[in-house]
């Protein structure tokens, strides 16, 4: 008895010594400072680790004792500060059977049954993601930047480039074998990582936020654009914008009912097939009014007050950040990332430069928001229903997205949730469900009713969340968690990246939120 007495005395306090080592790492940790050496980082970690299984070794000598069995599922649970900043600073990982499971099947680590997509499907999908419909309202940056605008379309795409990929850089970590390798799966876990262990979710919550806006900002510039180009196609026609964009929103509103996207998928290739057909088209009217063409109506002076927002429309095309760790953890070849991100962001600021600068000499200062509303009526109506066609089978990608980024933070965190679960037991959407999505739908048509402006509302979103996901935020994330592997010149580039992207955020949200009540002004005394 006294035997085992002075075992359990001394496994106490040797739990003691190491815990109070492994609080004072912690402190550390959760003050931003990282070990000095690699050595005494691993140190660290193993003191953690031997914390944990004399708990558990107490706990079972306990249990033993009283004559209770020693199954794992009377071992007590780690605490959660105790192993929550170890192993690079990620937290541990779900249990089995999970619905955000990072290993096993259907995990972003474990998946490996998955079809894997080459580095072509890859820039397929980065492609119709930086040269979707958007660039229609590229000729209007030009308008206000001139060849500055042409500068910025090259600039952002290098920019977006460059933050890409050191975005996927911060999900990879040294093991202590000195390998890299995969240890987070998505852009909220790393700003998770860059979070903890202090506030071990505000960063994912500010990722979940911006991503928010920026698909539900994307469903209502949709139905503006549906409205928009259906009334420019029919003007004679006794029906205003905003009743288009009630009709257009009657279309939508069975995308309430979705339960996944394999019906609208069948349609993205030939939408974005037709996307790339509208673009020659415009081209080649263009091409045919070339004798025309305005050459001194590009210089290199810009509209101070409104170029800003261009710089919004700009950046806003080039938004793909949010899905890259996801596209890259499902590449058969990780490897070819960096060279499937170059050839995709060359051919897109290719395009973008020559159709903004092609269609601004052909129409100068007429220049509108929605370039296609500068055709000809005759080939006008065709090209817009084409394109109000791709906007509407569109409109569910970003729906369902966000639609499934607030169930998952408010509705399906287990005992965190702010409400309750939208499914039933068997698996079914709630009536209360149901509601929520249909009045998502709606808030999209309100603002497009109220805010009737394509250019404007997408200089606003740009400036807003795509500055934030793109330029701000890979930027941050890459110093925090590789700060001591970079070399000056990385360093260099993403605080001056850091810099020059907040000035354009907050001088393009500001413009452009100055312009929207100008406007919004302008149409109350209409």
């Amino acid at each position: 008895m006294a035997t085992l007495l002075r075992s359990k005395l001394s496994n106490v306090a040797t739990s003691v010594s190491n815990k109070s080592q492994a609080k004072v790492s912690g402190m550390f940790a959760r003050m931003g400072f990282q070990a000095a050496t690699d050595e005494e980082a691993v140190g660290f970690a193993h003191c953690d680790d031997l914390d944990f299984e004399h708990r558990q070794g107490l706990q079972m000598d306990i249990l033993k004792a009283e004559g209770e069995p020693c199954g794992d599922e009377s071992a007590e649970p780690p605490v959660e500060g105790d192993i929550h900043y170890q192993r690079g600073g990620s937290a541990p990982l779900p249990p089995s059977g999970s619905k955000d499971q990072a290993v096993g099947a259907g995990g972003e680590f474990g998946g490996h049954d998955k079809p894997k997509i080459t580095a072509w499907e890859a820039g397929w999908n980065v492609t119709n993601a930086i040269q979707g419909m958007f660039v229609l309202g590229l000729p209007y940056a030009i308008l206000h930047g001139g060849y500055l605008g042409l500068f910025l379309i090259i600039f952002a795409a290098v920019v977006c480039c460059y933050t890409g990929k050191i975005l996927i850089a911060c999900l990879y970590e040294e093991n202590e074998d000195g390998e890299v390798v995969r240890v987070r799966d998505s852009y909220v876990a790393i700003a998770n990582a860059c979070c903890a262990p202090r506030f071990p979710t505000l960063g994912g919550r500010v990722v979940n936020v911006a991503q928010i806006i920026e698909l539900v900002m994307t469903c209502i510039l949709y139905v503006v654009v549906s409205g928009n180009l259906m009334y420019n196609s029919f003007p004679g026609l006794p029906v205003s914008q905003k009743s288009w964009s009630i009709i257009a929103t009657a279309v939508l509103l069975p995308c309430a009912f979705l339960k996944n996207l394999k019906a609208v998928s069948k349609f993205s290739l030939l939408c974005t097939l037709a996307h790339f057909v509208i673009n020659i088209l415009v081209i080649a009217y263009c091409l045919s009014r070339a004798r025309d063409w305005a050459w001194e109506k590009v210089k290199f002076y810009i509209d101070v007050k409104k170029f800003p927002i261009s710089i919004g429309i700009i950046v806003f095309s080039y938004t793909s950040q949010i899905f890259l760790p996801s596209l890259e953890g499902n590449m058969q070849q990780p490897s070819e990332f960096h060279c499937m991100m170059n050839w995709t962001h060359i051919a897109a600021c290719v395009l973008k430069g020559l159709f903004a600068l092609v269609a601004y000499l052909t129409w100068a200062d007429e220049t509108k928001e929605v370039i296609t509303d500068n055709l000809p009526g005759s080939i006008r109506a065709v090209v817009n229903i084409f394109l109000v066609a791709k906007a509407l089978l569109s409109y569910p990608l970003p729906f369902f997205a966000a639609v499934e980024v607030l169930e998952k933070s408010l509705f399906q965190e287990g005992s965190r949730a702010f409400f309750p679960a939208c499914y039933g037991g068997d698996g079914r959407l709630k009536s209360w469900g149901l509601t929520l999505r249909c009045a998502l739908v709606v808030f999209t048509l309100l603002m497009a009713i109220y805010v009737p402006h394509f250019a404007l509302l997408m200089g606003l979103t740009g400036s807003l969340t795509g500055a934030g996901l793109c330029f701000l935020l890979p930027s941050l994330f890459h110093l925090r968690l590789l700060w001591r592997k970079l070399l000056w010149h990385q360093v260099f580039f993403d605080v001056a990246i850091f810099v020059i992207g907040g000035i354009c955020s907050v001088s393009g949200f500001v413009h452009s939120l100055e312009g929207l009540i100008e406007a919004y002004r302008t149409n109350a005394e209409d």
